[in-house]
């Protein structure tokens, strides 16, 4: 069985014991988190499409770490006005393992 999620204004299809990192969510580590925003339930005959959400579903996700993602450098330049600046930037992020999906 496989699930459409909203997390993070990103959409995710997750089936159970998948592993993702959304964006950051305030959730200690191994905690559970429940994602209400089930766009679709895929499930062969018996799957089930929202408008725009299915009503009474929810996909549960335990917590395993909360962290930065790998530096990218950001490099602004002006041509022929000797400006530039060097900036780094680190997205932070959640990961967590989908544990079970609700109709």
């Amino acid at each position: 069985m496989k699930a459409v999620i909203v997390t993070g204004g990103k959409q995710y299809t997750v089936s159970e014991g998948d592993v993702l990192y959304i964006e950051k969510l305030n959730a200690e580590e191994a905690s559970i988190v429940t994602f209400d925003q089930v766009l679709a339930v895929l499930d062969g005959a018996n799957s089930k499409i929202g408008a725009p959400v299915v009503a009474g579903a929810s996909v549960e996700a335990k917590v395993l770490k909360n962290g930065k993602g790998k530096k990218l450098v950001v490099f602004k330049y002006k041509p022929k006005k000797n400006e530039k600046t060097k900036m780094g930037h680190r997205q932070p992020y959640t990961k967590v393992e989908i544990t079970k999906i609700a109709r």
